[in-house]
Parts: C-alpha cells; structure tokens; sequence
C-alpha cells in the first residue's frame, strides 16, 4: 500500500473515506512545530466502495529547495483508528530513549540474552577445535608424528584440519539452508528448541571418539545446528526490542561469542598439563552442560510477535507482546498496527517471503548483496587468526603453556572491546564503525607482516606478534565484529529477514570454509610455513573489504523498518540514509490539507497510503 502519486488529486471527495495524511516537513527546529492538525475527515460513501490503490509515481519536477527530501509514511485508510495507531506507534517508537526502552522492554531484552546464550554456548564449541589443534595430549591420540626443524613432533596434519574446521562449516550450511525454510513455517521458539535438541545428539560421537574419523563426524552433526544457532538468536532479538536499543543489544551477539572463546580456552589452559584422555573428553562433555538447560529455558519463551503477525495470528501476537513488554493495551495496540501496517506494504510490494528467490527480486537484492558482503568482511578482515591463536602463537616460537596463556588475555582484551563498542555503536553510527575497524585492521596486519620478515629470528619478535595480535583482536571487537551483526539484522525486510541473514551466514561460511583451507597451509611447518606473513593476505583482502563498504554500505542507524523499506524501493544511494536521518532529527511527522497538498506536488510524493 505504498504510494507516491498526488494524494485525492485525482478522486472526488465523496470517493474516500477517513484520512490522516503526515509527511516530512522541512523545519529549521522541533521547536517550529506547534500542533499537528487532524483534517479532511469525511464519511464514506453510502455504497461502502474502497479507494482504488495508489499509483506509483514521482513527480518529474522537483520544486526548489525540496530537492533531497525523502518521503516519510502517511498512516493508512481506515475506519477503525487504524491509521491513528500507526502514526502513534511509529511517533513512539521515535521519540522513545535508550533509557526508557529498557524500562518498557525489560522482558524482550531478557528473553533476548537468554538466547544470546546459546552464541556463547557455539562459541565454546567451536573454539575447542581449534584449541585442540594446539593441545599436546590431543595431538598425541589422534596426531601423527612429522619431523620439524626442532626434532619430531605430533601433529593434525593439515589433510585433517581441513576436515575437522570444514565439516562443520559445510554441514552449517546445510543448516542455515534449512532454517530459512522451517522457521518461516515453525516459528523461532520451536526451531531453537529442535536445534538444541540436535546439538545434544551431535556431542556423543565427539566424547565417545576413538579416532579422528569420529570426531569429524561429530562436527558435521553438530554444524547442523550451528548454523540455526548463530542467526536465530539475532533475527529473534531484532524482532522483539524497538530501534533504539537494537544496536546495544544486537553487538551483544558478537561479544558472546567472544565469552564462548574465553571460556573455551581458558578450559583448555586449565586441563593442558593433564596428560590423560579426559583433558580433552572433559571439554566435550562441558557441551551439555550449556545446551540441556537452554533447552529448558527456551522452551517457555515468547514467539516473535513479527512472526505472528507474518501469519495472521493477531490475538497470539498481542499476547507475546504482553509477554515483552510494560506497555499499556493501548500502546500495545499501536506497536500491533505498526507491524500489521509494515508486514501489509511488503506483502504489496511482493517481497514474498517463502522461497530464496524472493530475495534477489527488485529492491531486496540490493539489501541481500550488501548482507551477504557484511558478513563476508568478517572472514576476510583477518579475524581467522584470531580463531587459530593458539597455534599461530605456537608456530611463532611460544610454548603451549604461554601460547593459550596469550590466547586468553587476547580474549580479554575482546570482550573489553565489545563493552566499549555499547556506546560507540550508539553514537558515531553503524557504517562509521564498521568503516574504521576495516582500515585498523589493514594496518595492523600489515604491520605484523612487516615485522616477520624485518625481525625474523629475534626473540622480541615473538612477542611483537603477540601484541599485534591481541590489537587486531580488541581492534575487531571493538567495530566489525559486534557492528556487522547490527546491520545484517537491519537492512532486511522484515518478511525476509530469516532468509536473507540465512544466506549472509551461508555467505561468509564459504568464505569460512577457504580460510579453513588456506590457514593451516599457511601456519603449519609441514606445508607453507608462512608464520606472521600470513598477516599479508588477510591485510589484502580486509583493503578490498574497506573499498566496497565504502561505497556500498548505508548507514542503518535511527531508522525504523518501515523507512528502510522506503528507501531501498526508492533506491536511495548510500549518502541518502545519514541524509534522512539528519532531517528526521530536525523535522516532525505534519498533517498537510488538500489545498496545500495540489499546490505543491512534492506533498503527495512525500506521502503514502
């Protein structure tokens, strides 16, 4: 129901029925703003005949002065203050604080963090495998003794790495493949609930293993639900909280996945002088130990109201948010308007929501692009060392004990970033972040790079590693990592929201599985024996990462659903979303009566219906 023709320009009076019409004004102050004025209400006709739909359509002249205004919604037709609602929700929502959201949304938030937990609970898993790469008793079971320049030595080779790393990143796939199906029919609560079940099943090859063989197996399993995992967590947050606490919440999701490293490695810096079997079965056995009571505390969650009302289920959806927030009825009323108003407007636009094709299809392929390419950065901006620590310090000339010693301040010192970024996502903005972290990265890896060929065979080189290392890490932590899963979150359509974070994760797990591939090779002494020069190709490839961003990523920040809607079928360019933010701030939602609306053609083009 999204238009821009003249609105009643072209039909009798007597043809329409109740109006509110708002667009954006240019106003050099909120304080400019007096009242808004309800007008042009009238009854409707005796036979009952709805308008026709509006026209898309722009007018070919831009009046003077006028030339950048975006447009803003008009509430919709109706009888039954429909439009009253959504013109009061979207004004709330608006003008609430971060503050005073927290106060209205203590349950959503909640609910939120406790599937945030299962992210921590996947970030455990998975940096055990890499950990183990690096463990002593681990190599000795199930690695194969190779010589090296110091004598012989145990090791995974690299045939297995590849294997252990990429079982579970393709199987992940399989899996986000799935979830963009499932849940579109199933809900987020009950695939949550399957996937945590899954996951229980997969852990039993891995403590029972007797070889390597198993284990990979187990990997597979369990990648399966990994891949619902690290998106549902963030689809489900970004549905259930208002815009202005999302980014807070939202760069939750990154740090825990760096709590579920920690905790991963400081297990294994904990048990790396154990010298029996269960050095490594005792980690293992710690996965049940997350997913059985997640499992119980899910299963009592509220369904995702966005959900409900993507399936017409209006009364369970009312009831879900009740279950989210403080507000009154009538509060809850406007918010159910607002996302009955938005989920109508896609559905007009056929944004479908029930194949993956729909995502490539008119202005949503320009928001799957940039999605899938903000995921991707991830894996090509060098974070991959970080995840292979351990051994990359191994390999740099540390022993094991200091190697995981380095490994858990590194992090630290992420998850100190994380906190910080709370505040810096909220006030310099989406894009900015996500900008500087990528050229923090290309300098400091191209600094590590320098340093081991310029230093290479002197202790403090070492070190000098480690310390780059630990930099790129809070650098990461700090901007890329919590920013990119705010903005694959939000640049969705809400009817695609599932499938388009489904195929970003599948995205950057292709990039993933080559990293799998090309990292091992790159630190093991038994193939390129890179050592700190690997630094060199992820430099590379987080420049070609900084170059696209630059040019292609919109800033999200302030920007309800809707509005984003409107400037993706508009096909805004970039520089027009910080515009409209900039003039959100300094304009107010007006109502214009019919005479001004004829006289100035950029009124009717700046609303909708």
């Amino acid at each position: 129901m999204l238009g821009s023709s003249i609105m009643g320009s072209s039909r009798d009076p007597s043809e329409r029925g109740s109006k509110d019409e708002i667009v954006l004004l240019p106003m050099s102050s909120k304080a400019g703003i007096l009242r808004v004025t309800e007008i042009e209400t009238q009854v409707e006709s005796r036979n009952n005949v709805p308008p026709p739909p509006p026209v898309f359509s722009m007018p070919d002249d831009k009046p003077g002065g006028m030339q950048d205004v975006l447009w803003l919604p008009r509430v919709s037709n109706s009888s039954d203050e429909t439009g009253a609602k959504v013109r009061r929700g979207l004004n709330a929502e608006k003008e609430m604080t971060l503050l005073g959201c927290a106060r209205q949304y203590p349950k959503a938030i909640a609910w939120s963090i406790l599937l945030f937990l299962t992210v921590v609970m996947e970030g455990y898993d998975k940096s055990l495998i890499a950990g183990f790469i690096a463990f002593p008793t681990f190599r000795r079971r199930y690695g194969e003794v190779s010589q090296s320049p110091t004598g012989p030595v145990d090791e995974i080779s690299p045939l297995w790495q590849m294997g252990l790393q990429n079982a579970a990143v393709g199987c992940e796939v399989i899996g986000l493949l799935a979830h963009g199906y499932i849940t579109y029919n199933i809900g987020y609560k009950r695939m949550m609930t399957l996937s945590l079940v899954w996951m229980c099943a997969g852990i039993f090859p891995a403590f029972f293993a007797t070889n390597i063989s198993v284990l990979v197996a187990s990997q597979a399993i369990c990648g399966v639900s990994w891949g619902v995992i690290q998106t549902l967590a963030a689809t489900y947050a970004a549905e259930v909280v208002p815009s202005v606490v999302r980014a807070c919440l939202l760069s939750n999701v990154n740090m825990c996945w760096v709590i579920g490293q920690l905790l991963g490695t400081g297990v294994l810096r904990a048990l790396i002088h154990n010298n029996t079997e269960w050095s490594y079965r005792i980690p293992f056995a710690l996965q049940w130990a997350w997913a059985i009571p997640l499992l119980v505390g899910i299963s009592f969650a509220p369904e995702s109201p966005w959900w409900l009302v993507r399936r017409e289920r209006k009364v369970e959806a009312r009831h879900a948010l009740q279950r989210l927030t403080k507000q009154s009825n009538l509060d809850i009323e406007d918010t159910i308007a607002v996302m009955e108003h938005t989920n109508q407007i896609e559905r007009k636009l056929n944004y479908g929501g029930a194949s993956y094709a729909d995502l490539f299809r008119g202005a949503n392929r320009r928001r799957t692009e940039i999605s899938c390419m903000v995921w991707s950065c991830q894996a090509l901006c060098g974070w991959t060392l970080t995840g292979y620590a351990p051994y990359f310090l191994e390999q740099a000339g540390f022993d094991s004990s200091k190697s995981f010693s380095v490994a858990t301040g590194m992090y630290g010192m992420a998850l100190v970033g994380g906190i910080i970024s709370w505040f810096l996502l909220s006030h310099i903005g989406r894009r900015k972040l996500y900008l500087t972290g990528l050229f923090v990265s290309c300098i400091l890896l191209t600094i590590g790079g320098i340093l081991s060929i310029t230093m290479k065979g002197n202790a403090a080189l070492n070190w000098g590693l480690g310390a780059i290392l630990i930099a790129t890490t809070f650098a990461y932590n700090l901007t890329i990592g919590p920013t990119c899963y705010v903005i694959v979150a939000e640049i969705p359509s809400t009817r695609l929201r599932v499938k388009t974070i489904a195929l970003a994760r599948i995205a950057y797990n292709c990039f993933q599985i080559i990293n799998n591939v090309i990292a091992p090779q790159m630190l093991n002494p038994t193939a390129w024996d890179l050592e700190g020069r690997s630094c060199f190709v992820y430099a590379a490839t987080a420049l070609l990462c900084l170059v696209y961003s630059y040019f292609r990523l919109p800033e999200t920040q302030g920007l309800s659903y809707l509005e984003l809607d409107m400037l993706f079928e508009k096909h805004a360019p970039t520089a027009k979303f910080k515009e409209l933010q900039v003039r959100l701030a300094n304009s107010a939602y007006l109502t214009v009566d019919r005479a001004e609306r004829m006289r100035n053609a950029w009124h009717g083009w700046l609303t909708y219906s």
